[in-house]
């Protein structure tokens, strides 16, 4: 059965935050889009100039995007952004722009065979690539440890009853494996009461799927060889839908913000002082009421910016300018600051 994929102009297929992002770069840099999906900040960064490495785990996104963008500008990528092998080309491309959007597109899970949604009857896979040999959504959960099923829905859904659920999975599935979006719901239920709706099951659905795919490791693992790959003056841009997610690039972003980043335990600072860049601006930048009336699923989108340090200049702003990365102060480090 061929799926329908959304058109440029489909709500399903807008673009979080895109006016946002290409104000974040100059015309002309080179960009990669580590989550391309269906390309819509790929296209308009490439109407900036921007040459784009576009990246996806997603065959069926990649296909689309590509029957879109054409060649000009633009190459493709197969993978996950956070896979070895990416990342040593990512850094062979030494880009001025990282972008990564973790949203899941809503084409991807309204399409049952994807089997990310709730809806009576489908099977649960959830792979990102469904080629992928990892298990699928139905297998991990008919095999996973009641540690595991409750740390995950503890901490990716947060779930203040994980532990009953993670039974209840380890009850259902000694007399029957999970298979289809029914078993699951009908666990839900049956911990959370006969009041648990849509929002219950879209939330612990999420927590299977970012366990199925590896989101927020990958996410933790991949962010500091992203820094590293970037052009002196670079920037690496996050755009988050869960709190999870957020907290993990916040946290980052803050660490590498930090003048100072020897070990708690060292008594005198021998980094000398210096930051891997900053998060410019402090404060996440969000969807205007605007974007949200015409996009629904930007509404929890955040974006984090982190702009990495230059020798001798600050990193580049959107506008061109050259921002002082210490307030304009001396940056040679001088001697050994000590630690408060």
């Amino acid at each position: 059965m061929m799926t329908l994929l959304p058109g440029p102009d489909s709500p399903t297929h807008a673009p979080v935050l895109v006016d946002e992002v290409c104000r974040l770069v100059t015309p002309g840099p080179r960009v990669v889009d580590g989550t391309l999906g269906m390309g819509g900040h790929a296209e308009a960064l490439r109407a900036r100039g921007a040459t784009i490495m576009g990246v996806d785990i997603d065959p069926e996104a990649l296909r689309a995007s590509q029957e879109r963008l054409g060649t000009q500008q633009i190459t493709y990528l197969h993978g996950r952004w956070f896979d070895p092998p990416i990342l040593d080309t990512i850094t062979k491309y030494q880009p001025h722009m990282v972008l990564l959007d973790m949203g899941v597109s809503s084409w991807q899970i309204d399409a049952d065979h994807r089997g990310f949604t709730f809806r009576p009857g489908v099977v649960l896979d959830m792979r990102m690539d469904r080629t992928d040999p990892r298990p699928t959504a139905a297998a991990w959960l008919s095999s996973a440890s009641l540690e595991e099923l409750s740390d995950v829905f503890r901490a990716y859904g947060d779930e203040r009853r994980s532990r009953q659920l993670a039974r209840e999975i380890l009850r259902r599935r000694a007399n029957k494996l999970f298979e289809t979006s029914d078993d699951l719901v009908n666990a839900i239920r049956a911990v959370l009461g006969p009041r648990s709706g849509p929002s219950d099951f879209a939330r612990l659905f999420q927590a299977v799927r970012i366990a199925v795919n590896d989101e927020l490791e990958g996410l933790e693992r991949g962010l500091p060889y992203l820094r590293d790959a970037l052009a002196p003056s670079g920037i690496l841009a996050v755009i988050s839908y869960h709190s999870g997610e957020d907290r993990i690039v916040k946290h980052t972003f803050r660490e590498w913000g930090k003048t100072c980043r020897c070990p708690a335990e060292w008594p005198v600072c021998r980094c000398e002082g210096r930051a891997f860049g900053l998060v410019d601006p402090r404060r996440p930048l969000l969807p205007t009421p605007e974007e949200i009336a015409n996009n629904p699923r930007a509404r929890s989108a955040k974006l984090r910016v982190f702009r990495k340090h230059d020798e001798g200049e600050g990193p580049v702003l959107g506008d061109g300018l050259v921002a002082p990365l210490f307030g304009g102060g001396d940056r040679s480090g001088g001697a050994p600051a000590r630690r408060p």
